[in-house]
C-alpha cells in the first residue's frame, strides 16, 4: 500500500522543518482526527534521532482517533535525517500493533522564497485483508496532514 502527497508552501524551509519535526507539529499537522502520544517538551526528533544509530526506536507511542481512544501503538524509529540547504526531511522505518511495516519519506525542498512538502508512505497491514482500508484512511489522513500544512503556512 502506498500514497503519496505534496503541497507548494509559502513559508520558508526552514520553519517547515521545524514545525514538522516535533510531536507537536506532527499533531497538529493530524488533528482533530489522530493525536500521537509521547510527553510534552520532546523536543525535536531529528535532533533525537542524530543522537542514536539508525533505526533506533525514539518513542513508543499510542495512536488516538479523535486525540482520546486508542487504536494502534507505534514503535517511531528514523533511518535517515536529510539536511541540507536545500532540503530536508527523514525517513522513517517504524512499526506498530496495526502495520508490520510503516515507511514514512518526508521531503520539504526549497522552492523559490517557499517550500514543497512531499510524503511518499509505504505501509504493510500484518492483516493483509486490511490493505485497501489502510490505503483509504492513510490517503485520507496525509490528504488532511497537507491541508493542515497550507492552512498554517499558506500557499506558494
Amino acid at each position: 500500500m502506498e500514497v503519496r502527497a505534496s503541497s507548494s508552501l509559502a513559508a520558508g524551509l526552514e520553519d517547515v522543518a521545524a514545525a514538522a519535526s516535533t510531536l507537536d507539529g506532527v499533531n497538529a499537522e493530524l488533528a482533530p482526527w489522530v493525536r500521537m502520544t509521547g510527553g510534552r517538551g520532546l523536543g525535536d526528533l531529528r535532533t533525537r534521532a542524530e543522537a542514536h544509530p539508525p533505526g533506533t526506536v525514539l518513542l513508543r507511542c499510542w495512536m488516538l482517533a479523535l486525540g482520546v481512544v486508542p487504536f494502534d501503538r507505534h514503535a517511531l524509529a528514523l533511518a535517515r535525517i536529510v539536511d541540507t540547504d536545500d532540503e530536508q526531511g527523514f525517513d522513517e522505518r517504524s512499526t506498530s500493533w496495526l502495520q508490520g511495516c510503516w515507511h514514512h519519506d518526508r521531503r520539504i525542498r526549497r522552492d523559490g522564497d517557499g517550500c514543497t512538502v512531499t510524503d511518499h508512505v509505504r505501509a504493510e497491514p500484518r492483516l493483509a485483508l486490511a490493505a485497501p482500508a489502510v490505503r483509504v484512511v492513510v490517503g485520507a489522513l496525509f490528504a488532511h496532514r497537507h491541508r493542515s500544512l497550507r492552512r498554517r503556512f499558506g500557499t506558494g
